[in-house]
C-alpha cells in the first residue's frame, strides 16, 4: 500500500540591497530556508553565478540530500542483515553541466562511502549493500541522472 508524505519548507529572500532587481548585478543572491522546529539554512548561489561562498547552495544541498539519503538507507540495510557499522563518512561528487543559454543539469553523482564495521566476514555483504541504498533512496529515485557509488568498506581492529 502506498503512502503519501508532505514536506514543507518557506524560502525568503534576503538579497533586496535597496533596488530590488534593477539589473543583474544589484542584487544580492542569498536566501533563507526554514522548516519548522529546525535550524534556518543560509543560502545563495554558487560563487560562479555571483553567490556567497559562504553560505549553501542549492547544488551543494542537492549533493547533501543525495548522500545522506543513502546513508540512511544504508544504515537501516545493515541493521536487518546484522552488519554493524561503527563509522561513515562520503565525500560526494555532483557534476553540473551549464548550457549555454545558461540553464543546466546534474549528469552525474558519485557518492564515496568510506565505512567501518565490526566483522570481517560482514565486509563482501557490506559493500554489496550500496547496491540496494541506492534502489531505494527516496532522493536517488527522483533524480533523473546516474547515481553511482565507490565504496570502501574496513574493519575495525583492535
Amino acid at each position: 500500500m502506498e503512502k503519501s508524505h508532505e514536506y514543507q519548507t518557506s524560502l525568503v529572500w534576503t538579497g533586496n540591497k535597496g533596488s530590488g532587481t534593477m539589473d543583474y548585478r544589484s542584487y544580492d543572491r542569498s536566501y533563507v530556508i526554514s522548516v519548522d522546529h529546525k535550524a534556518d539554512i543560509q543560502g545563495s548561489s554558487d560563487s560562479a553565478f555571483m553567490g556567497d561562498k559562504a553560505k549553501h547552495n542549492p547544488e551543494d544541498l542537492l549533493l547533501s540530500a543525495i548522500s545522506s539519503c543513502h546513508m540512511l538507507w544504508y544504515l537501516h540495510l545493515c541493521s536487518q542483515n546484522g552488519i554493524v557499522v561503527l563509522d561513515y563518512k562520503d565525500q560526494s561528487i555532483g557534476t553540473m553541466i551549464e548550457n549555454a543559454d545558461g540553464s543546466g543539469h546534474f549528469s552525474a553523482v558519485q557518492l564515496n562511502p568510506r565505512v567501518t564495521i565490526s566483522k570481517e566476514g560482514d565486509v563482501a555483504k557490506a559493500n554489496a549493500l550500496h547496491e540496494q541504498a541506492n534502489k531505494m533512496c527516496f532522493i536517488a529515485n527522483s533524480c533523473n541522472f546516474p547515481i553511482t557509488h565507490e565504496p570502501n568498506c574496513t574493519v575495525e581492529r583492535n
